[in-house]
């Protein structure tokens, strides 16, 4: 169950109306009063008259006109409670009782208290009631309302659990400001896919990634289209900023601004300066590609993978260091976001939406140093995008399976410290993870497989063998695994560089559990493979070189090192020219 609490200015007149009207899409039916203060309220009923509507709503009002020039800015609370999608339709008596507790629960209208505010409860669909209150009380004292959205929520629990509802995930605070019904209305109206304030939250995040400084980041913000103010003291000493879409704008033609720490807590200026603090301390990035034929992207992809294992470490320590640690995998996450080709960037982007609510909780890390990450993040955005092909992919494939296990010990993390919301969605950014390494993996993975099955019959026994001494698997009487394949290539091409494949497939086994990995060969295969600092697109067999033996020589060279042929002055196929 959901409730959703906003409070307003006007008289109750308006939200009446609307509550008792056809909706701004004709989706009110049968309205109804399902519970009043007194039991008594005048009920317009489905269709009402104008009157009616105005007789229920002077009756919520007596005590704020009562006050008259007293009476407070804030005059009008709007409670709606939605129960879950599949949830069993409630009766009307049902939405009366839930209604008088939160009320209850809310100060509103404690138990017993028979001069609190005045209240309503109007039901106009299945699956929703609104309750209307006026701020008011009935004594002319002002509502003690505190923490009135908290207390709802803890409230609509415990009803979850005593009506047999879907029961949603305790909150802790830190979460990012939803969307409003009336933000929904106008993106569906627009024509967006989504409120703007969801697409400027990722923007931000996005700018925020790997940002050196603060000016780095607001002109992060203008290059990505948005329009950007800043708030500053008299002093000229700046303390805020406000973001808006182009386009977006209210009834009289002006910019809807957005405060950072409208988008999410942790995106107010104060608390991105705190992220600032920690620059991150890399060289200059160059685009350039490297000796080792490595692009800037698959690079800077490899280059990640490394401080996104050691934040695994930290996680699997279970200290309250590990809450820096998810920040930092956050903006490698957005990085990636921002940089991946077409055939992971959706499931990228998701994951990082996902994952943004797990980076908050009320634990603090004080003096943690998560440099590595934002500098891998900022290495990322700056070498620029990823074709997501060759070593672009076995890159990208690579630091995925990383990810997938810092998502799973965030998730693990979480809810050893009871934070339910932030280890579904670690558990939610795993699923998009696992989805886009499984675009990214396939062709590296398949090559890999191949190389394996084309091993000479003695080398793959030996490292068929290698395999089942470390992982402690059973003989199998009829030859090597299939499920080895890929492994048995990666050994034979660390052998071929000069290490030694036991001891190397020891070490990628005791780097960390491999319990909660779905596939455990692609985890060591990625593991090998960094550790021997192997390309992350392997050669495929077809044109692998066998030992002893010259590279083949393409059309073109042949044509370059063999003398041609003497050829007859004319070419008896070719019939005798025209004259």
């Amino acid at each position: 169950m959901i409730p959703k609490i906003r409070t307003g200015t006007d008289r109750a007149f308006p939200l009446i109306d609307y509550l008792f009207g056809p909706g701004k899409h004709e989706e009110h039916t049968d309205q109804h009063l399902v519970a009043s203060w007194n039991n008594f309220a005048p009920d317009p009923g489905p269709n009402p008259e104008p009157h009616q509507v105005a007789k229920l709503a002077n009756q919520l009002d007596q005590p704020v006109k009562a006050l008259g020039q007293q009476a407070p800015a804030t005059r009008i609370w709007h409670c709606s409670l939605r129960t879950a999608p599949g949830d069993r339709h409630l009766d009307d008596a049902e939405w009366a009782t839930i209604a008088r507790r939160i009320v209850h629960a809310t100060g509103i209208a404690p138990e017993g208290d028979t001069t609190a505010c005045r209240w309503v409860a109007v039901r106009h669909a299945d699956d929703h009631i609104h309750i209307a209150a006026t701020l008011v009380r009935q004594d002319g004292r002002l509502a003690a309302l505190s923490y009135d959205k908290r207390k709802a929520q803890a409230e609509a629990r415990l009803i979850e659990k005593e009506y047999g509802l879907r029961q949603l995930n305790p909150g802790d605070g830190t979460a990012a400001q939803n969307p409003t019904s009336q933000e929904h209305f106008k993106a569906e109206r627009t024509g967006r896919t989504e409120p703007p304030r969801e697409t400027l939250r990722e923007a931000v995040r996005q700018a925020l990634a790997g940002a050196d400084n603060e000016e780095e980041f607001l002109t992060r913000l203008r290059e990505a289209g948005l329009r950007v103010k800043l708030r500053h003291l008299p002093s000229g000493d700046l303390i805020g900023y406000n973001v808006a879409l182009p386009g977006d704008r209210n009834r009289v033609g002006e910019p809807i601004w957005f405060p950072g720490s409208k988008l999410a807590p942790d995106l107010s200026l104060p608390r991105i300066r705190l992220r600032l603090d920690t620059a991150p301390a890399i060289p200059e990035l160059d685009n350039l590609p490297s000796r080792t034929g490595r692009s800037a992207p698959a690079r800077r992809r490899r280059d990640a993978a490394g401080p996104a294992e050691r934040a695994v470490d930290v996680l699997d320590q279970d200290g309250d260091e590990a809450a820096a640690q998810l920040v930092g995998a956050g903006e490698i996450l957005d990085a990636l976001a921002q940089t991946s080709p077409a055939a992971t960037r959706a499931e990228l982007r998701d994951a990082a939406r996902a994952f943004e609510r797990a980076t908050r909780s009320h634990v603090r890390a004080e003096n943690a140093d998560i440099r590595a990450l934002r500098s891998a993040a900022r290495g990322i955005v700056h070498a620029g995008n990823a074709l997501g092909r060759g070593e672009d992919g076995g890159a990208t494939a690579m630091v995925l399976s990383t990810l997938v296990l810092v998502t799973l010990a965030a998730a693990r993390w979480h809810s050893a410290r009871g934070h339910a919301q932030q280890a579904a969605a670690s558990r939610q950014a795993t699923d998009h993870l696992r989805a886009a390494y499984r675009q990214a993996a396939a062709t590296p993975m398949r090559t890999m497989r191949e190389i394996g099955r084309a091993l000479p019959e003695s080398e793959r026994l030996r490292h068929d063998a290698t395999i089942r001494t470390v992982l402690g698997s059973a003989e199998n009487p009829r030859g090597p695994a299939r499920e080895h394949d890929a492994l048995a290539a990666v050994l034979a091409e660390a052998e071929t560089a000069g290490h030694d494949p036991k001891a190397l497939l020891e070490k990628a086994v005791d780097r960390r559990e491999l319990e909660t990995a779905r596939d455990t060969t692609d985890v060591l295969v990625w593991r090998i493979r960094r550790l021997a600092d192997l390309p992350a697109n392997p050669e495929h067999p077809r044109t692998r070189t066998a030992p002893g033996t010259r590279a083949r020589t393409g059309p073109t060279q042949e044509r370059a090192t063999q003398p041609a042929p003497a050829q007859p002055a004319t070419d008896p196929r070719r019939p005798a020219p025209r004259r």
